[in-house]
């Protein structure tokens, strides 16, 4: 194992399309599994073309969000609809270590690919599925997607807006990325369970569940009698130092104060105010939170007043602590996140994106594959065909059944 990457050797098929399926197997793929993407005859994965639906930015001859959930893996060109196909399901199953699917329970049902379907040709299969809104209950038969079920269902769109705005579409991903990694929990637990027991096994995860526990520490004081929280009002906080302020240069301070006995008389001596600390709305905890409204006002004024380089300085040398609201432009610039490999240089990308995202989990002892290129349309058709054990005549039969096409498939022909 000395120079055997962790997951080396691990099979992963991934029925999955869009975002939460897709990235959990980048996960698995990141540490070393053989991931390899089924995807429609010329059609492809939907996600493929992510990049050119609003409000998403779009770049000429980059495809960002494939690259970014997709690198390290091998395309395969299947339809699942043919009845020619089945063998070729059959037998990724049987080569299988992981499968993943996002179907909806009626889809999977219709094409023969439920657990109970695929677990008897594979005892040791790892089957793992996500939904919109769990396998069970009215909803179950809905698709879902980030939008209606991690933020709307959850009422995460709710709280997470300000006093009198209407909800608003959240950031794209956000919730899929979320639910992406509880999916790769489930399926590295599963495989420790199999690791004890050799019995492979289902795991489940839905975008709802994940917008649920998102939204967890507010759902459970609801779930015992609280009073729902309303969504927050910036100029009539619960707490004026746990709140937003914007600077004169038009950017946004965010005042995190934890030990507030300790560092708020720091605060008002950064800011120029020393003699709020005397001031009775400062007292204690209980009067700032009384006269919350009051000390925003005073606090819009204040900030108002320099830019933000200032009062970095100045809250930096009071050593309170805060938060920079950032640009993605920052963000992609930020030396914390590079310094912590956060954000990796993608293998050969002279062309391509140079930069993407790593995948959260790290071990300090096991090395990620470097990120390299996100596969064309079924570019790895017969290559992967042939270790699945097909010989030239019978992948000319699964042509002549429509199952995979006569010919590899550009992007450009997918359109």
């Amino acid at each position: 194992m000395a120079n055997a990457l962790l997951l080396e050797g691990l099979h992963v098929v991934d029925l999955a399309s869009f975002i939460a399926g897709p990235a959990a197997t980048t996960v698995l793929g990141d540490f070393g599994a053989d991931v390899v993407k089924v995807e429609h005859p010329r059609v492809g994965d939907m996600y493929r073309a992510f990049s050119h639906v609003p409000p998403n930015p779009e770049l000429d001859g980059v495809d960002y969000p494939w690259q970014l959930d997709n690198r390290n893996k091998r395309s395969l060109e299947l339809d699942l609809k043919s009845p020619g196909a089945r063998p070729v399901v059959e037998r990724l199953v049987r080569w299988a270590d992981v499968l993943v699917t996002n179907f909806p329970p009626p889809t999977r049902a219709r094409l023969g690919l439920e657990y109970a379907d695929l677990a008897p040709l594979n005892p040791r299969l790892i089957y793992a599925d996500v939904t919109g809104f769990g396998e069970l209950g009215p909803d179950a038969h809905l698709p879902g997607f980030d939008a209606d079920a991690y933020w709307a269902r959850s009422g995460l769109m709710d709280v997470t807006r300000q006093h009198d705005a209407p909800p608003s579409m959240n950031l794209f991903g956000s919730g899929d990325h979320s639910t992406a990694i509880t999916l790769y929990a489930g399926i590295m637990t599963a495989l420790y369970r199999r690791e004890k027991t050799g019995q492979g096994g289902r795991v489940t995860a839905s975008l709802l569940a994940e917008g649920a526990w998102a939204a967890s520490l507010w759902l459970q004081a609801v779930l015992d009698g609280a009073e729902n929280p309303r969504p927050a009002d910036r100029f009539h906080p619960r707490n004026a130092l746990g709140n937003a302020y914007r600077t004169l240069d038009d950017r946004w301070l965010l005042l995190t104060f934890v030990n507030e006995e300790k560092q708020v008389p720091l605060f008002l001596t950064a800011i120029g105010h020393p003699e709020a600390v005397e001031n009775p709305h400062f007292k204690d905890t209980a009067s700032r939170r009384a006269h919350a409204s009051e000390i925003v006002a005073l606090l819009d004024r204040t900030f108002a007043t320099r830019p933000l380089a200032d009062w970095r300085k100045r809250l930096d040398d009071a050593g309170v602590t805060y938060g920079v609201v950032q640009t993605l432009e920052e963000v992609a610039h930020d030396p914390q996140l590079h310094a912590n490999r956060v954000l990796v240089p993608i293998d050969g990308g002279a062309t391509e994106p140079r930069w993407t995202i790593d995948s959260p989990v790290q071990l300090d002892q096991e090395p990620k594959v470097p990120p390299r290129r996100a596969p064309d349309l079924g570019e790895h058709t017969e290559a992967v065909l042939g270790e699945l054990g097909f010989d030239a005549a019978e992948i000319e039969e699964l042509r002549t059944a429509g199952a995979v096409p006569r010919q590899p498939w550009s992007e450009a022909d997918s359109t």
